[in-house]
């Protein structure tokens, strides 16, 4: 069964502008952005790799040729990589995932651009096939310190989630790492954007998503802050694996 999740593909939604981290993000995609001498997408492809996760869909749009270029079919990182471009018009999250779906399959992870995101994903799997549920959401108990805590979290089930308006019983957030059933974003318009936040909130409303806790912090390289405390987590990582 633990080799079955391990071949779930993964998308990675990496259309975004990269605002925050202008004006270097107007000539290089956040995938593309030097951590510790790399780009970050290829520290991104090794946690998953590492994790057994080899097929990838990269969800580009702004500067997207730049990171096929660089990333190539994936090969050279020991992954197989394709690609799903947004096209003339943003799609938004949800909208560049739907996109995706003929390269996906009926079950797959998603995750985004600029996360680096350690944890067990073949029990975030294996929960989710356990759940019944068309989605998962992985959550890690933040209680408002990394950033506002968006997830109301309680018996293995998300019953709240709002990214805009967090309410002080929130002590959980959004990890970063979904799991879906291809279901689950069905009729999703490709005309026009649609973010991920509404079809989490639609799920919410029906019952219908699941929530894993992980138990560690997720890294992001969204900000100049995420990067700093990014490239210091590698390092020490680094350190800590020589012999």
């Amino acid at each position: 069964m633990e080799n079955l999740f391990r071949m779930l593909p993964i998308a990675i939604i990496a259309g975004g502008l990269g605002t925050r981290l202008a004006p270097l993000t107007e000539a290089v995609p956040k995938a593309l952005i030097p951590i510790n001498g790399r780009p970050f997408i290829e520290h991104q492809l090794a946690l998953l790799r590492a994790q057994g996760i080899t097929n990838v869909v990269l969800c580009v749009g702004h500067l997207g040729e730049m990171i096929e270029h660089h990333v190539g079919d994936g090969s050279r990182f020991g992954c197989n990589v394709a690609y799903s471009y947004d096209g003339p018009a943003r799609l938004g999250t949800a909208g560049a995932l739907a996109k995706a779906l003929p390269l996906l399959g009926e079950r797959f992870f998603m995750t985004y651009g600029d996360s680096y995101l350690c944890c067990d994903y073949s029990a975030v799997a294996a929960s989710f096939v356990q759940s019944g549920k068309p989605a998962l959401m992985t959550v890690f108990r933040n209680d408002g310190q990394l950033i506002p805590s968006n997830v109301l979290y309680r018996d293995g089930r998300i019953e709240a989630y709002a990214k805009e308006r967090p309410t002080p019983e929130m002590r959980y957030v959004d990890f970063g790492l979904s799991v879906f059933e291809r279901r689950a974003l069905a009729g999703i318009p490709l005309d026009r954007p649609t973010d991920l936040l509404v079809v989490f909130a639609g799920l919410v409303r029906r019952g219908a998503l699941a929530g894993y806790e992980v138990p560690d912090r997720f890294y992001e390289v969204g900000t100049p802050e995420g990067i700093a405390e990014t490239e210091a987590f590698l390092r020490d990582r680094q350190k800590s694996s020589r012999p």
